[in-house]
């Protein structure tokens, strides 16, 4: 394995099991890994309690055989992420239905890559869809929409009706954002 040494204090043998790390496997990788010489994995193994830390009811989800597969993964499910599902009455040939919902999200990613979106970051071209914005906006025209929606939304200039609050909220936090963004600059 490389020739790793054995992890366990005060050994000097060449760590050739692999055993379960601090950081457990995740969404984001195997997780880490110690390396033990035979005698050191085996009294690791004697010690190890995988269930340690759960309640009844996580222990009896964990060993159930459908652990892990009670979610769809994106491949497998019917729009495999693209669109919606095809009908596929509306094609001769089912080679067309498919590429037609690649060509849907082709189209989808390129008006991201559009030239005047490229000045902004995914984050800041989802404030400027808040405030109802395209990729050439510039500083001043921000502003006279933010001031625009404001006033729409906020209580004090609707006569008092708090049910736009949330959309509020979303305008202001989209016009911080942008207001800072370096595109501006």
């Amino acid at each position: 394995m490389g020739g790793q040494a054995c992890n366990w204090p005060g050994c000097e043998g060449a760590g050739e099991f692999r055993a379960p790390g601090v950081r457990p496997s995740g969404f984001d990788g195997p997780g880490e890994y110690r390396w033990f010489c035979l005698d050191h994995v085996r009294q690791f193994n004697a010690g190890y309690d995988y269930f340690e830390g759960m309640n009844t009811e996580e222990i009896l989800r964990a060993q159930s055989p459908l652990h892990g597969w009670e979610a769809q993964s994106r491949a497998f499910r019917p729009d495999a992420g693209i669109g919606g599902i095809p009908r596929w009455a509306d094609f001769a040939d089912p080679l067309e239905a498919i590429s037609a919902r690649a060509r849907v999200h082709v189209d989808r990613r390129n008006a991201e890559l559009k030239p005047e979106n490229a000045r902004f970051t995914p984050q800041e071209r989802r404030a400027l869809d808040v405030l109802g914005l395209g990729g050439d906006v510039d500083r001043k025209a921000l502003r006279q929409r933010y001031t625009r929606l404001l006033r729409q939304y906020h209580p004090d200039h609707n006569g008092g009706d708090h049910s736009h609050s949330a959309r509020l909220q979303g305008v202001v936090e989209a016009y911080q954002l942008l207001r800072k963004a370096t595109a501006f600059a």
